[in-house]
């Protein structure tokens, strides 16, 4: 397994009031919530992918009597929450590469559950029109670049890759951190403007349905190849409550069905939660395997 090996300060106050911070996701729920065992918390990080897998089986679980509270964390406090006890489960760890480092931190706290969705992918991305190919042509196009890639929240898994490529390929540039959403606002001003730029990007996302995007090379393997994400329990969930565990073990979707999620959220104005209930709507079968007997 290919783990980042710089990690981000994650402060400690964070870790102890993480069931008080936590900020909560989607709205509602389902299940009357008149049995303790009936409730449990998802967190979610504040992406688009996390967002509608995470949305998608809290609305699931809802249908089949459980009272879900979706929290959105930075991934840190999604894993170390989980890993400590302050949280349930989480359906969002990027694996073997892109959270690699919080799984060698945590994975002993942890309960493996199955990959929920295979082909996913991590790098560095520029539009279509870029005329460089690889990590390792970079120097020589700093200028044009303006010596930044830009990229999201410094406690992300693909940030601490970044910074590892970095290093890995002697790039003589500065990695910008800030939010998805501020990294996309700059991918739509440079490509408005026919600007190079270079950015911290994964998928599946809608941005490579909006805008013709093409992941630069990465001959020294930093950012790995396929990705995977994984669902993973607090120790014990299996047994307290084994049937919404259940679920969890056939919770799994395509890269395709999460894109169609996103593409909701953004495209069309959806929230999360909407986006979550026009998929769910759609697939009724899929739905029906994952829920079981739960219901």
């Amino acid at each position: 397994m290919i783990t980042m090996r710089k990690t981000s300060t994650i402060l400690v106050v964070g870790l102890l009031a993480v069931a008080c911070v936590l900020t909560a996701g989607c709205t509602g729920g389902g299940g009357d919530g008149s049995t303790v065992e009936k409730k449990a918390t998802l967190v979610s990080t504040p992406y688009g992918t996390e967002q509608s897998s995470a949305c998608v089986l809290k609305e699931v679980l809802g249908e089949a009597g459980y009272d879900i509270t979706l929290k959105e964390v930075d991934v840190g406090i999604a894993w170390s929450g989980v890993a400590n006890g302050d949280a349930d489960f989480f359906v969002g760890a990027w694996l073997p590469t892109c959270h690699g480092n919080y799984l060698e931190k945590y994975e002993d706290k942890l309960d493996f559950v199955r990959k929920n969705l295979v082909g996913t992918r991590c790098g560095l991305a520029v539009p279509e029109y870029v005329a460089i190919d690889s990590i390792d042509e970079l120097n020589a196009a700093r200028d044009k670049f303006g010596g930044k890639i830009i990229g999201v929240e410094p406690g992300a898994g693909i940030m601490q890759g970044t910074d590892e490529a970095i290093e890995k390929y002697g790039l003589d540039y500065t990695l910008q951190s800030g939010s998805e959403v501020g990294m996309l606002a700059s991918l739509k001003s440079a490509i408005d403007r026919d600007e190079w730029i270079v950015v911290t990007a994964w998928s599946p996302h809608w941005k490579f349905i909006r805008w013709d995007l093409k992941y630069l090379d990465d001959p020294e393997n930093v950012y790995g190849g396929e990705e995977y994400i994984v669902t993973y329990t607090r120790k014990g969930l299996k047994d307290e409550m084994p049937d919404l565990y259940a679920v969890l073990e056939r919770f799994t979707w395509t890269p395709e069905d999460m894109a169609s999620v996103m593409y909701d959220m953004e495209e069309n104005d959806m929230t999360a939660e909407d986006a979550a209930h026009t998929w769910i709507d759609a697939h009724p079968e899929q739905v029906e395997a994952w829920i079981g007997s739960a219901a």
